[in-house]
Parts: structure tokens; sequence; C-alpha cells
């Protein structure tokens, strides 16, 4: 038997526990004596003719038969009485004054009884405690049983409206986290009804309003105490009706990319580029700023390249559009654009935006592979590409002979140089951009992977 279905059994053994504690807590009294002191509620009569001593023998005469008073001593003078002796409790030694105050005849009372407060040890208190304790849970047993009975078909009942509410609202609610939370708060007042009728009939409505009005308390003091967890339920709540994103978007949020595993009540987990698992509380994905790449396939990419002042930059911006065009990675729609960004000490820097297929294509490995194809382009065109230190530029050139010019001796003539090889031409990849293929991660279908699925909240079910 699974752990969840013996909820209905544990609750209905609490409540069955608690039916003769709170029974016994709606009593108006409890007894601390088998024997009730009631007072005389009409004066003793005595012979109107009687003296002194005739209403001494009938007051020691009844104070007698309740064998209550040890060392008893009663004396009368003048219609005045005079009690002495030891009594067991101060009830009965207030009894014994107001049994002489309502005998005939009698004038005044003067009550100099003491009670005996000598430690008796004896176990008859808890074993009358016991029988009492025993006699209410064998009256309360039929209450037992039915709380038995009646709360576990209640738990039931509440689990088959959960699943008939849930199977109605799969056409209406995409969601499924939030199709169960929606289904079981609609079973929910029937596990209510079910403890309801028990408090009811076992006649503990005072207990049940207890139970609301520290339950009310209990919330605002387990709100305090678990803020995080339910703020973080709420936000997946949230997250889940409006779906930023999907389970194998490629994300960033605060500062962590990659792609999108699964979500749970608590957390989003994503697998960074590196490879590794990031649990991201859902809390802090629904305050931050979610940037979904997924959700468009056309990305922008952009990169920067420095020419030197002697070079003419509309020449330089059309033999990099050119390369651009020319690479079957880049996007024609939107087109890409060169443009002069800044003036360095010793360059200027052209910048160059350019749109590509995020879902087909790495970033990384196609800027890897537009920088080759443009420091190739630009060198093959004669424009340099100066470092950052600072150069003197010659417009006009400096003859500097820098090597002996060979001389044909029998003709005199000059022999000239060695031309130049060209630079070689670069391809438009290499074994280490993989063809430009996207580097995400796919998604693991292992059996962990599978059993993580029934718990996601961005699984489509």
């Amino acid at each position: 038997m699974r752990l969840k279905h013996l909820h209905p059994i544990l609750l209905a053994g609490i409540i069955a526990i608690m039916l003769p504690f709170s029974m016994q807590a709606q009593t108006v009294s409890t007894e601390t004596d088998n024997t009730d002191i009631l007072a005389p509620q009409t004066p003793v009569e005595v012979d109107p003719s009687s003296s002194d001593a005739a209403i001494e023998n009938r007051i020691s005469d009844i104070m007698d038969a309740t064998t209550w008073y040890s060392n008893v001593s009663v004396s009368v003078q003048e219609g005045v009485v005079f009690l002495d002796g030891i009594a067991e409790t101060e009830a009965r030694k207030e009894w014994a004054r107001q049994l002489a105050a309502k005998t005939t005849g009698v004038v005044a009372v003067v009550n100099r009884m003491t009670v005996d407060d000598a430690v008796v040890w004896s176990f008859d208190p808890a074993i009358n405690e016991i029988e009492r304790l025993a006699r209410q849970a064998v009256a309360l047993m039929p209450l037992v049983v039915l709380a038995v009975l009646v709360l576990p078909l209640a738990w039931f009942a509440a689990r088959l409206v959960s699943r008939m509410a849930k199977a109605a609202l799969t056409t209406r609610i995409q969601s499924p986290f939030l199709r169960t939370v929606v289904a079981r708060a609609i079973a929910f007042p029937v596990l209510l009804l079910g403890l309801y009728i028990v408090l009811q009939v076992a006649g503990l409505t005072q207990l049940a309003i207890s139970l609301v009005g520290g339950a009310g308390v209990l919330g605002i003091v387990l709100g305090f105490a678990f803020r995080d967890i339910a703020e973080n339920f709420l936000s997946s709540l949230i997250l889940s009706v409006r779906r930023p994103f999907r389970r194998g978007d490629f994300v960033e949020v605060v500062g962590i990319a990659g792609t999108v595993r699964s979500m749970n009540t608590r957390s989003t987990i994503i697998a960074s580029v590196e490879g590794n698992l990031i649990h991201v509380p859902n809390s802090i994905i629904f305050k931050s700023v979610i940037e979904n790449f997924t959700s468009s396939p056309e990305r922008r990419g952009e990169f920067t390249v420095g020419i030197g002042y002697d070079a003419i930059v509309a020449q330089a911006q059309d033999v990099i559009m050119k390369g651009l065009a020319s690479h079957d990675a880049v996007l024609t729609d939107p087109a890409p654009m060169v443009l002069v960004d800044e003036l360095g000490a010793s360059t200027i820097n052209i910048k160059t935006y350019f749109w590509f297929d995020g879902l087909e294509v790495s970033p990384i490995k196609l800027k890897s592979a537009l920088l080759r194809m443009v420091k190739s382009d630009l060198t093959e065109a004669g424009i340099s590409m100066p470092d950052e230190a600072r150069e003197v530029i010659f417009p006009e050139g400096v003859n500097v002979q820098t090597q002996v010019e060979h001389v044909d001796g029998s003709t005199g003539s000059v022999a000239a140089l060695p031309t130049p090889k060209p630079p070689p031409i670069e391809p438009d990849h290499t074994a280490g951009e993989d063809d430009l293929k996207s580097d995400l991660l796919p998604l693991e279908t292992d059996e962990d992977q599978l059993e993580e699925d029934a718990n996601d909240l961005l699984a489509s079910r």
C-alpha cells in the first residue's frame, strides 16, 4: 500500500483519539469527588421548646451520619453554635457551617473546624479518573466508528471528484499544473464536508470553530515562516499559465544562459552551455527579465574590425558586405549592416551586424568563421588592419633600401625582386567550427529524465 493511501486512515485515527478529550474539554465542570456536597436548602427543624442541648445533639447526629469529620465537638450556648473538629476539605467545612446556621434556634455559628492537610498516599483518585475516562471512551465508541468510516469515504470521494474535475478541465486548461490545482480546489469541500459531519454528530461544534480560528492564525504564522516556499509555488503557478518559455528553449535570466530542461513547484532547471544543471528559484525568474532566444529563430550577431586611417572606409565596407552576402549562414532578410562605430587611436573601427538562424547555427562558431573571412578579404583588397599601438603613416611613402639589389654584370640591369605570394584563401569553416552547427546540449531521454518529466510543469500532457 502506498503511503498516500494511508492518509485517510491516519486522519480518522487522529480524530478518533481526539474525540474523548474534546468531549471532556467541552464539559462545563469536572468532578473532583464522587460525592456531591449540597448545603441544606431549608431550615433544620427541631422542637421549638428545645434547649441548647437539643440543638447540639441534632447537629452532632447529622455530622456523625455523614462520616466526613473526625474529632467532632459541637457546643451551643444561648443559641450560638461552636463547631470544632477536622474536615477533609474546605467544602465540607463550609457545609458544616451552613448546616448549623440553618438549624432552628441558632443565632450564630462559630466555625473553628480545621481542614486535614495531611498527605495521603493513595491511588484512588487516579483509579477513579481512569475509570471515568474509560466510561467516556466506551460511550464515545459509536462516534469513533463513525469517524473511521466517514473520513476515509470522504477522502476517496474527494479523490474521485478531483479526477473527474481534472478530466473535465483537460480541454479548457492547457497547463497540467494549473489543472491539478483547480481540480484539488474543487474536491477539497468534499473532504471538508466529511469532517464537518463527524464533528457535528460528535457534538464538537465548538471544537470545529476553534479549529477554524486556529487554522487562520496558524496560516499566518506558517505564511511568514515559509514565505519563500509559498512565493516559489505561486510563481510556478503563474509561470505555468503564462508560459514565457517552454521545455527546450534557450533563455537567459539573471545572467544565466542555457536550455530550459524542466520546472517544478520550487525552481526551474536550466542546462547551461557549459553542461551544468542550474536550479533557479521560480520567484527569481518571475521577478526578472527573461530573454528567450528560441521564441524567434532569427538572432543578430555582431563583431568589430579596425582598419587603418590610410584605407578608404567605403571600400572596406563593400568588401565586408560582399563577404557576408556570400556566406550561407548569414540571412539576407533582415539584411546585414556594416557601419563605422568609432575613430580609435590608430584604427577606424567598423562594426558589423548580421542575422542568422539561432536554432540551427552556433553564434560563436559563425562569428569565428566570419572574422576569418573578413580578415582574408580585407588583406586581399590591400586594406591594412593595424594593431592598437600608435603608428606613423607616410602617405607618399618612404624610400628605404632594405636589400642589396642584384646587378647583372653582363647587361648592367637591376634584377627585379621576387613577387610576394598571395595570402592563402580562408575556408568557410574549420574543423573546430564543425559546419557551424548549434552547440546546444540535447535534452536527455534516460530513465531519470523520464521520471523528472512526470513532475515537469512545462510538459504538455
